[in-house]
């Protein structure tokens, strides 16, 4: 199992300072500097109401945990399902119609026409049902993947406009590390590659291995951005977390 380390080094510096780390003289600045990554969830959203309704009640609130497909929101749709309700009165309605006019149609009792109006009708009713049920689904807002509520940006018995920010959700349970590195690193930097990181906040070194390397180099700094997993399962690791990464060219490149 995957453990690790205390670091005895002296306290690091805030994210945005920089410190000497490859000394080289006539090395770029990037070299000169610190590497800075930041714990990033692998999946993150905003979840927003698609329909305009009262807030009934928040099922997990900010911080809590949930599952895939679990109630997040639940919304009052007294309003929608009164809709649905005369939809499906409507439906019935037309049914009985186009089928009183086919029975007459077999006895040449009634005009085409009016046989293909009524069962136009019935189709448009069913159209109607169709609509109202899934204006009723969007009442109740499910987890699309496993994971934790990030913030919590509204509260229970607010009203709701489509399209509002409710919930902002993350999956914690594969962190990446998001960082840049000088572009001439490419001719030795592999994806899988492993080396480590030192977390601000733990204090502890984690051992880490590259993931993707960017499609595009900067070529104003003369970076290029890599993509790192954490090696192993940390519970002390949370998204937003940053720190220093251990990584400098083989002697000699």
């Amino acid at each position: 199992m995957a453990h690790a380390q205390e670091t005895g080094t002296s306290p690091l510096q805030p994210p945005g300072a920089a410190a000497l780390m490859v000394p080289a003289a006539g090395g770029s600045a990037m070299e000169r500097q610190d590497i800075r990554a930041e714990l990033v969830p692998r999946r993150y959203t905003t979840i927003a109401a698609e329909i305009g309704a009262k807030i009934s009640r928040i099922d997990v609130p900010e911080g809590g945990r949930f599952k895939a497909g679990q109630t997040l929101v639940t919304l009052d749709c007294g309003l929608q399902q009164a809709q649905s309700q005369k939809a499906r009165a409507a439906l019935a309605a037309a049914d009985r119609t186009y089928a009183a006019n086919k029975r007459l149609a077999q006895l040449n009792s009634v005009g085409k026409v009016e046989l293909e109006v009524s069962e136009a009708e019935a189709n448009k009713a069913r159209a109607e049902v169709s609509l109202a049920a899934i204006v009723l689904d969007k009442c109740r807002i499910e987890a699309p993947f496993n994971g934790r509520v990030a913030e919590q940006r509204v509260r229970p018995q607010q009203y709701v406009q489509p399209g509002q920010a409710m919930l902002e959700i993350l999956d914690d349970s594969a962190l990446e590390l998001s960082f840049i590195v000088p572009s001439k690193w490419l001719i030795w930097l592999k994806p899988d590659q492993h080396f480590q990181v030192v977390i601000d906040e733990t204090g502890k070194t984690y051992p880490a291995k590259v993931q993707r390397i960017g499609a595009r180099v900067d070529p104003v700094s003369q970076s290029i951005k890599l993509t790192a997993v954490i090696d192993g399962n940390f519970s002390e690791l949370m998204a937003g977390m940053s720190g220093k990464v251990l990584m400098a060219p083989p002697s000699g490149s």
